[in-house]
């Protein structure tokens, strides 16, 4: 079966997309920095027949990357990369006058720097795998210019520019950068708590995350509600 490493996937969209695979045959590598939280998610998924391997860690770690497409090759290789695991830099956000320099380097290290690390050790795998695919979680922020946003939409941008050129460089491969849109989540909680606007579930994202599996369209940046409008 094919195998997919998830980041950020004990809860939210990589939760929702984990156990949309699992639901499809998928085999699963999933990360997140919660190991309790982590291992439930891993426990429902098995139920779907899936195997499911459950590393908790911190994506910035290079062993934890390592271990994760360790694990992925155990279960047969890397077939799908999901780099979802994210961090927004401040918490709640705040203005760029006041962003913490260190908090920008978390975002850009987690965001960009593990994401690409994780990419570099996964890629003899994925050229190998007879559809190898990169889906880089995105954001509206990476395009758009929103107030408290600055940190964590230039992390985004900054992944959006290498899913490009990595699909580029890689046309063996498809790389997709995907912006879901609106979510319910406790990253976008986080952010602005004092938002009580309601939001879509993750799971309304996660059909146009399969369409881009089911159809393959060319690599490049796409955004989940447009995905969903044309089908």
């Amino acid at each position: 079966m094919p195998v997919a490493i998830i980041t950020g996937a004990s809860k939210g969209l990589g939760r929702a997309f984990a156990e949309a695979l699992a639901a499809r045959g998928w085999d699963l590598v999933l990360d997140a920095r919660d190991a309790e939280v982590l291992q439930g998610t891993a426990t429902a998924l098995e139920a779907y027949g899936a195997r499911v391997t459950a590393l908790p860690g911190d994506v910035t770690d290079a062993g934890h990357r390592a271990a994760l497409v360790a694990g992925a090759r155990l279960l047969g290789g890397v077939d799908l990369l999901v780099s979802n695991a994210s961090a927004l830099g401040a918490e709640p956000l705040v203005r760029l006058a006041e962003l913490p320099l260190d908090g920008l380097r978390r975002a850009l290290e987690v965001n960009v720097v593990a994401a690409l690390g994780l990419v570099r050790e996964a890629l003899p795998s994925l050229r190998a795998a007879p559809a190898g695919a990169v889906l880089a979680v995105s954001s509206d922020a990476a395009a758009e210019a929103y107030e408290t946003w600055g940190g964590y939409g230039a992390s985004k941008a900054a992944l959006d520019q290498l899913a490009a050129v990595l699909g580029a460089e890689e046309p063996g491969l498809r790389v997709w950068a995907v912006d879901p849109g609106d979510m319910a989540t406790d990253l976008y909680a986080a952010a602005v708590p004092d938002d009580d606007d309601p939001r879509p579930d993750p799971v309304s994202v996660v059909p146009a995350l399969l369409r881009l599996l089911d159809e393959r369209p060319a690599s490049g940046r796409y955004g989940a509600p447009a995905l969903l409008e044309e089908r």
